[in-house]
């Protein structure tokens, strides 16, 4: 039944209320704050890099380097889940997951039944993201639990190169993992048609409410990203012939070809 365009008292109102300041655009709240996002795309860019950084042993210490960053920011979403605000805590994640039995169950049954009016769907893709969520921070840890053995030589008294096959094996599972969760955000910004990706960007969604976030935390998102930069800049410092090949690297061409033979 079409709606009569005139007719829609409540709209106006509850835009003014969501948004104060915000006139003459849509409503929209904050759902995810600087900092949560800031830890977000910044590892997402140290995988990347120690991803295409993985082979070459003139790279050696700029991937080493970008997996030290990981663990950094592993240690940073975990402390803030810990400490930080309520909406911060992994706690929610764990939760959200918690339903995923719960959920099996009706969809089973509802298949037994072959009727697919019984499952939620969108508590289905939740639950599918939640839990590449979970996977990408828990792979983590023998990711670069067996990349710092790998540069330690700690797989030498076994023998042979399992210790590196075991690093390369969680890098291309996190890898999977990646490419599953960006597939989730393509397909539901398709279904829902709505970019699923952009909160992670701005911060908000569109919708009237107030915001499920009351603090950004600027400061910290900023403080984060000072703590990443000098780390790097510090390793780069430390490294005799820099973090990058290259002719201000102080190393020949003949040197790095020399490397990766």
């Amino acid at each position: 039944m079409p709606s009569t365009p005139g007719f829609q008292p409540a709209a106006p109102a509850a835009s003014t209320q969501a948004s104060p300041g915000r006139t003459g655009t849509a409503a929209q709240r904050r759902v995810v704050d600087a900092p949560t996002r800031m830890f977000h795309w910044l590892f997402a860019l140290s995988f990347l890099g120690a991803y295409l950084t993985a082979d070459g042993e003139h790279w050696r210490a700029l991937h080493v380097t970008l997996g030290y960053t990981m663990v950094g920011l592993l240690a940073f979403r975990v402390l803030y889940g810990w400490f930080g605000p309520r909406h911060a805590g992994l706690g929610l994640l764990l939760r959200k997951l918690g339903g995923a039995p719960a959920w099996l169950r009706l969809a089973a049954q509802a298949f037994r039944q072959r009727s697919a009016q019984g499952i939620h769907w969108r508590q289905g893709q939740n639950l599918l993201m939640a839990l590449a969520v979970l996977l990408l921070l828990v792979l983590v840890v023998p990711l670069t639990l067996s990349g710092h053995g790998t540069y330690n030589d700690w797989g030498n008294f076994l023998g042979g190169d399992w210790l590196e096959e075991v690093h390369e094996f969680f890098g291309n599972a996190f890898l999977v993992v990646v490419l599953v969760h960006i597939a989730l955000i393509a397909g539901l910004s398709l279904l829902r048609r709505r970019n699923q990706a952009l909160p992670m960007v701005t911060g908000r969604v569109d919708g009237a409410g107030p915001d499920l976030v009351k603090h950004n935390h600027n400061w910290l998102a900023a403080l984060l990203l000072a703590a990443v930069v000098a780390f790097i800049g510090w390793e780069w410092q430390q490294s005799p012939q820099g973090l990058i090949p290259g002719p201000w690297s102080g190393q020949s061409a003949s040197d790095r070809q020399r490397d990766d033979d």
